[in-house]
């Protein structure tokens, strides 16, 4: 009976450490991802089309709508807490017309799909803005599609397509482009590139 309970606790903690060992979930750690977008303003040609006959909409709201194009770039820091979740915050400048500015603050959640090499991202974003412009006390909130790629021990590139929402006082806008980014982690042994 010994014997038996013995085998069994020493295959009981062989199996548990070795699912561990083996299972054993990776994460960047702590990361820092600067970024550059271009996005197209889709609502602005919906609105257009929608008010080209209106005289007040020409007058009072066109001019205050942004360019069908918006730049941007940004910089988040942050912490990889999960092997499927990740959690910065940061801040991001976009250049949406002639006398519209905006800095914003943003919080940005990141759900981080797949094992290995290549893993695509699902990332949610808020920002509020914090600077004065023509329009001021916007926020924008979004979403992203991207695929990861490693680099080398520490660094990641990322590329995907977002839309975001803006919204003022004035009106809301839609965008939807290209964002690109690096990831900069503290965790070297995060990509295969720091198993050797």
């Amino acid at each position: 009976m010994k014997k038996n309970l013995l085998l069994l606790s020493l295959m009981f903690s062989v199996s548990v450490f070795g699912q561990s060992e083996g299972s054993k979930s990776k994460t960047m750690g702590f990361y820092i991802s600067p970024n550059v977008q271009i996005g197209y303003n889709l609502g602005n040609s919906i609105k257009e089309n929608q008010n080209r006959d209106s005289p007040y909409y020409q007058e009072n709201v066109a001019p205050y709508l942004p360019n069908d194009f918006t730049y941007g770039i940004g910089v988040v820091g942050g912490y990889h807490l999960l092997p499927f979740f990740a959690l910065g915050t940061g801040l991001k400048y976009n250049y949406v017309s002639d006398n519209l500015h905006l800095l914003n603050w943003t919080i940005q959640p990141k759900f981080i799909i797949g094992k290995d090499e290549g893993k695509f991202v699902v990332e949610f974003e808020y920002g509020k803005q914090f600077n004065n412009s023509n329009i001021s006390n916007t926020h924008y909130f979004g979403g992203k599609l991207g695929y990861q790629e490693s680099f080398s021990k520490r660094l990641i590139q990322e590329g995907g397509l977002f839309i975001y929402r803006y919204n003022s006082n004035v009106s809301n806008s839609y965008f939807i482009g290209l964002s690109v980014s690096a990831i900069i982690f503290s965790n070297k042994k995060y990509t295969v590139y720091g198993e050797d």
